[in-house]
Protein backbone atom coordinates (compact mmCIF):
# COMPACT_ATOMS: atom_id res chain seq x y z
CA UNK A 1 0.00 0.00 0.00
CA UNK A 2 1.32 3.37 -1.09
CA UNK A 3 -0.02 4.93 2.04
CA UNK A 4 2.16 2.55 4.48
CA UNK A 5 5.07 4.58 6.19
CA UNK A 6 8.50 3.65 4.81
CA UNK A 7 10.17 3.70 7.91
CA UNK A 8 9.48 4.55 12.21
CA UNK A 9 12.53 6.50 13.37
CA UNK A 10 12.43 5.80 17.13
CA UNK A 11 15.31 6.60 19.49
CA UNK A 12 14.39 10.03 21.05
CA UNK A 13 13.03 9.56 24.47
CA UNK A 14 10.75 13.07 24.73
CA UNK A 15 8.82 15.11 21.68
CA UNK A 16 10.51 15.14 18.23
CA UNK A 17 10.23 19.70 17.46
CA UNK A 18 11.90 19.46 14.28
CA UNK A 19 13.14 17.52 11.17
CA UNK A 20 15.19 18.05 7.62
CA UNK A 21 16.46 16.29 5.34
CA UNK A 22 19.70 16.56 3.50
CA UNK A 23 19.94 18.07 0.52
CA UNK A 24 21.30 14.67 -1.33
CA UNK A 25 18.05 13.45 0.42
CA UNK A 26 20.28 10.50 1.63
CA UNK A 27 19.93 11.73 5.99
CA UNK A 28 17.19 12.87 7.83
CA UNK A 29 17.89 14.69 10.94
CA UNK A 30 15.73 15.70 13.90
CA UNK A 31 15.61 17.50 16.86
CA UNK A 32 13.77 16.66 20.56
CA UNK A 33 12.71 17.68 23.97
CA UNK A 34 15.54 15.24 24.96
CA UNK A 35 18.15 17.70 24.05
CA UNK A 36 19.35 15.43 21.28
CA UNK A 37 20.02 16.02 17.81
CA UNK A 38 19.91 12.78 16.11
CA UNK A 39 20.72 11.63 12.47
CA UNK A 40 19.51 9.17 10.68
CA UNK A 41 19.87 6.38 7.15
CA UNK A 42 16.67 7.66 5.20
CA UNK A 43 17.18 4.53 3.30
CA UNK A 44 17.33 1.96 6.21
CA UNK A 45 15.94 3.87 8.50
CA UNK A 46 18.71 3.16 11.35
CA UNK A 47 19.95 5.96 13.42
CA UNK A 48 23.68 6.72 12.76
CA UNK A 49 24.61 9.50 15.16
CA UNK A 50 23.57 11.29 18.04
CA UNK A 51 24.53 14.64 18.78
CA UNK A 52 23.93 15.60 22.08
CA UNK A 53 25.73 18.65 23.65
CA UNK A 54 22.70 21.08 23.78
CA UNK A 55 21.19 21.46 27.69
CA UNK A 56 17.95 21.76 26.83
CA UNK A 57 15.49 21.19 23.93
CA UNK A 58 16.47 21.45 20.50
CA UNK A 59 14.42 23.74 18.68
CA UNK A 60 15.32 23.60 14.99
CA UNK A 61 17.57 22.03 12.52
CA UNK A 62 18.45 22.32 9.06
CA UNK A 63 21.21 21.58 6.99
CA UNK A 64 23.70 23.76 5.00
CA UNK A 65 22.87 23.98 1.64
CA UNK A 66 25.83 22.06 0.60
CA UNK A 67 24.93 19.28 3.31
CA UNK A 68 28.30 19.33 5.14
CA UNK A 69 27.02 21.06 7.98
CA UNK A 70 24.18 20.92 10.09
CA UNK A 71 22.49 23.30 12.56
CA UNK A 72 20.57 22.92 16.04
CA UNK A 73 19.32 25.40 17.88
CA UNK A 74 17.71 25.42 21.57
CA UNK A 75 15.89 26.38 24.50
CA UNK A 76 19.41 26.49 26.13
CA UNK A 77 19.96 30.08 24.26
CA UNK A 78 22.69 28.57 21.69
CA UNK A 79 23.46 27.61 18.08
CA UNK A 80 25.48 24.85 17.76
CA UNK A 81 27.22 24.21 13.91
CA UNK A 82 27.77 20.56 13.53
CA UNK A 83 30.57 18.92 11.20
CA UNK A 84 28.32 16.56 9.86
CA UNK A 85 31.03 13.72 8.76
CA UNK A 86 32.95 13.33 11.38
CA UNK A 87 29.80 14.79 14.34
CA UNK A 88 32.64 17.63 15.57
CA UNK A 89 30.43 20.72 16.85
CA UNK A 90 32.61 23.24 14.65
CA UNK A 91 30.94 26.73 16.67
CA UNK A 92 29.17 27.32 19.77
CA UNK A 93 26.71 30.48 18.89
CA UNK A 94 26.19 32.15 21.93
CA UNK A 95 24.46 35.90 22.25
CA UNK A 96 20.69 35.09 22.40
CA UNK A 97 19.34 35.49 25.94
CA UNK A 98 16.05 33.33 25.61
CA UNK A 99 15.13 30.44 23.36
CA UNK A 100 16.16 30.77 20.05
CA UNK A 101 13.43 29.31 17.44
CA UNK A 102 14.69 30.24 14.19
CA UNK A 103 17.81 29.87 12.10
CA UNK A 104 18.30 29.73 8.13
CA UNK A 105 21.17 29.23 6.24
CA UNK A 106 22.21 32.22 3.36
CA UNK A 107 21.51 30.43 -0.11
CA UNK A 108 25.90 30.44 -0.26
CA UNK A 109 26.20 28.74 2.98
CA UNK A 110 28.96 31.49 4.15
CA UNK A 111 25.75 32.98 6.69
CA UNK A 112 23.34 32.47 9.46
CA UNK A 113 20.39 34.20 10.36
CA UNK A 114 18.98 33.36 13.85
CA UNK A 115 15.46 34.62 15.75
CA UNK A 116 14.51 34.51 19.20
CA UNK A 117 12.16 34.93 22.21
CA UNK A 118 14.61 37.38 23.45
CA UNK A 119 12.60 39.62 20.54
CA UNK A 120 15.82 39.72 18.39
CA UNK A 121 17.21 38.89 14.86
CA UNK A 122 21.25 37.78 14.56
CA UNK A 123 23.34 37.41 11.58
CA UNK A 124 26.77 35.03 12.01
CA UNK A 125 30.16 34.30 9.84
CA UNK A 126 29.28 30.08 9.57
CA UNK A 127 33.15 30.16 9.16
CA UNK A 128 34.16 31.26 12.39
CA UNK A 129 31.15 32.14 14.27
CA UNK A 130 31.24 35.54 14.43
CA UNK A 131 27.91 37.75 15.09
CA UNK A 132 28.13 40.61 12.27
CA UNK A 133 25.07 42.38 13.61
CA UNK A 134 22.21 42.04 15.58
CA UNK A 135 18.57 44.16 15.37
CA UNK A 136 15.88 44.23 18.18
CA UNK A 137 13.33 46.07 15.45
CA UNK A 138 10.86 42.91 16.70
CA UNK A 139 8.95 43.63 20.09
CA UNK A 140 7.88 40.05 20.36
CA UNK A 141 9.02 36.81 20.41
CA UNK A 142 11.01 36.08 16.59
CA UNK A 143 9.30 32.76 15.31
CA UNK A 144 10.84 32.94 11.57
CA UNK A 145 13.32 33.82 9.21
CA UNK A 146 14.32 33.05 5.43
CA UNK A 147 16.97 34.68 3.08
CA UNK A 148 15.76 35.41 -0.20
CA UNK A 149 17.21 33.28 -2.62
CA UNK A 150 19.76 35.82 -3.79
CA UNK A 151 21.16 35.95 -0.30
CA UNK A 152 20.67 39.77 -0.36
CA UNK A 153 17.32 39.95 1.85
CA UNK A 154 16.09 38.37 4.96
CA UNK A 155 12.99 38.13 5.84
CA UNK A 156 11.43 37.91 9.42
CA UNK A 157 8.10 37.44 11.49
CA UNK A 158 6.78 36.27 14.81
CA UNK A 159 4.83 37.13 17.50
CA UNK A 160 4.22 41.14 17.25
CA UNK A 161 2.16 40.07 13.61
CA UNK A 162 4.35 41.78 11.43
CA UNK A 163 6.93 40.58 8.68
CA UNK A 164 10.83 42.70 8.53
CA UNK A 165 12.34 42.53 5.37
CA UNK A 166 16.30 43.20 5.95
CA UNK A 167 19.00 43.70 3.69
CA UNK A 168 20.82 40.40 4.78
CA UNK A 169 24.77 42.17 4.80
CA UNK A 170 24.48 45.23 6.60
CA UNK A 171 21.13 44.61 8.76
CA UNK A 172 19.88 48.13 7.68
CA UNK A 173 15.91 47.21 8.27
CA UNK A 174 14.23 48.22 4.69
CA UNK A 175 10.65 47.59 5.42
CA UNK A 176 8.19 46.56 7.66
CA UNK A 177 5.15 44.34 6.52
CA UNK A 178 1.71 45.23 7.76
CA UNK A 179 -1.91 43.05 7.77
CA UNK A 180 -1.40 39.57 9.73
CA UNK A 181 -3.92 39.93 13.06
CA UNK A 182 -2.02 36.88 14.43
CA UNK A 183 1.44 35.28 15.38
CA UNK A 184 3.48 35.27 12.23
CA UNK A 185 5.22 31.37 12.20
CA UNK A 186 6.80 31.15 8.79
CA UNK A 187 8.08 33.17 6.29
CA UNK A 188 8.76 31.86 2.80
CA UNK A 189 10.34 33.57 -0.62
CA UNK A 190 9.70 32.60 -3.95
CA UNK A 191 12.14 30.89 -6.03
CA UNK A 192 12.48 33.96 -8.20
CA UNK A 193 12.07 36.35 -4.77
CA UNK A 194 9.51 38.68 -6.31
CA UNK A 195 7.35 37.34 -3.82
CA UNK A 196 7.09 36.40 0.25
Amino acid sequence: DSNMPVHTYQGHSDWVRTVAFSPDGRLLVSGADDQTVRLWSVESGQCLRILSEHTHRVRTVVFSPDGSLLVSSSDDQTIRIWKVESEQCLHVLSGHTHRVRAVAFSPDGRLLASGGDDETIRLWNVENGQCLWMSSEHTQWVRTVAFSPDGKLLASGGEDQVVHMWNAKSGKLLSTLKGHNHIVRTVAFSPDGHFL
